[in-house]
């Protein structure tokens, strides 16, 4: 990875580069066009081997990983995982990941739930909490009454995991933005242009502008990595 922004380096460790982890950390992944899922309709392929190097190197500089209950729901995410390389520099085994669902409906029998070696999050409002069933050993956040507190699910979360890393979906991201808890925007480009409406965008519609900082550039194997900080 070669760093261009703030001050060029050749050779640029990925877990040094982002070892400064912020509160919240928002890691994604689109094509130039603006595109977060290829022609398969999923995000797996767009930025290849150096996106996933950095994408487990967030993983493993985090200690919780936010993803929405929709991204659950393809039956896709399992389990995070580390490669014995960023266990031992992360000391310990890999962060949980935590589930934000609002209705709570959601399959069980997935080894995400069922075969975790850090137990699953899922945060939810009380109510929902109430009326599901869920089972043991995933552990249960509520931050709001009807529907979810998405400031005090944060809050709520930060006690016991301090540095936060968000994966989206495009519907949490926008969420999470639109409350002003994102610190941090990682932004992959990938060096594609995939155009057609079917393809989904990395946010939804947002309620105001949100003004960035850029802070850092890389580029690895076509790959533009970016991080900007959000101004608050």
């Amino acid at each position: 990875m070669r760093r261009l922004l703030p001050e060029p380096a050749a050779d640029t460790d990925p877990y040094e580069a982002y070892a400064d982890a912020p509160g919240l950390r928002l890691g994604m992944v689109m094509s130039a066009d603006g595109s977060v899922t290829d022609a398969e309709g999923w995000t797996d392929g767009l930025g290849g081997a150096a996106d996933f190097r950095v994408f487990r190197t967030l993983r493993a500089l985090a200690d919780a990983i936010l993803v929405g209950a929709g991204t659950v729901r393809t039956g896709r995410l399992g389990p995070a995982r580390l490669r014995p390389d960023l266990r031992e520099r992360r000391g310990g085994p890999p962060a949980p990941i935590v589930v934000v669902s609002g209705s709570l409906e959601l399959d069980w029998s997935l080894p995400l739930f069922t075969a975790a070696e850090t137990p699953t999050v899922v945060v939810t409002s009380r109510a929902a909490a109430e009326r599901a069933e869920v089972p043991g050993p995933v552990r249960v956040v509520t931050a709001g009454e009807e529907e979810i507190d998405l400031r005090g699910a944060v809050r709520a979360l930060r006690e016991r995991h301090p540095r936060l890393l968000c994966e989206g979906g495009p519907a949490l991201a926008t969420a999470l933005i639109a409350e002003g808890l994102v610190d941090e925007l990682c932004l992959n480009i990938a060096p594609a242009l995939l155009g057609g409406a079917r393809h989904t965008r990395i946010l939804a519609r947002l309620p105001a502008e949100v003004p960035l900082d850029p802070a850092a550039i890389y580029l690895d194997e076509g790959v533009l990595f970016l991080r900007y900080r959000l101004r608050t």
